[in-house]
């Protein structure tokens, strides 16, 4: 296995927004295999109780598009009004471009060629702390592994969930059972360019922790 190949996919696949090629129709067969890779993921007491709903048609692009612009109007709000950050944080430039490629990706999304809605079996909102977890990290790891494959093969995505502000509505217009949990909404399209970079991040020390919270270990 080429470990160079491998870091380099795991820290360049990001949510693409602005780079999405709303124009370049997805093969639907590559689309199938990178979701049959996906559930390799490991599951919850091999539970496999994922579900994924590829969204081509339009009217339920446009409908899902139309929940997600609702949610965004409401988040750019409460972005405005929270707290900014310091001037020599790393994370303030970042947040900024953010937000500007995410009012791009809510004018746009009805435009993407295909969505796909990962889903879970079983409802766990009032559950506890335990069966919040075993449920969501029985989907989230497939997601990212679908984020994955995508982009190894020349196609772009976004996690995005801001329209489950509106889950109900959402779950009526793609005749979902009460049973199921939506969790993340992506576009999926190719991306132009290739010059995908590792992203500025906080220094991994600062959130390493060995043998015990805030133990600190040089190595």
């Amino acid at each position: 296995m080429d470990l160079k190949i491998v870091d380099q996919l795991l820290t360049t696949t990001r949510s693409v927004r602005k780079r999405l090629d709303f124009q370049q129709p997805v093969d639907l067969a590559t689309l199938q295999r990178c979701l049959e890779i996906a559930m390799q993921a490991p599951t919850g007491s091999n539970s496999q109780g994922w579900h994924f709903l590829v969204i081509s048609d339009a009217a339920k692009r446009k409908g899902l598009a139309d929940l997600y612009r609702r949610a965004f109007d409401g988040y750019r709000q409460l972005s405005a009004n929270s707290p900014q950050l310091q001037e020599n944080d790393p994370r303030r430039a970042q947040t900024l471009r953010i937000v500007d490629s995410a009012s791009y990706l809510a004018e746009h999304l009805h435009e993407a060629p295909v969505m796909v809605v990962p889903c879970i079996e079983g409802r766990v909102e009032n559950a506890g702390v335990l069966a919040q977890a075993s449920v969501y990290g029985s989907i989230l790891p497939a997601v990212w592994s679908l984020m994955l494959a995508l982009r190894a093969r020349g196609l772009g995505s976004a996690w995005t969930t801001l329209h489950l502000m509106f889950e109900q509505d959402a779950a009526a217009l793609l005749n979902l059972p009460a049973t199921i949990t939506q969790t993340a909404l992506l576009p999926v399209a190719h991306f132009t360019g290739t010059d995908f970079r590792p992203a500025k991040r906080l220094p991994a020390s600062n959130h390493i922790h060995w043998d015990g919270w805030g133990q600190r270990r040089g190595i």
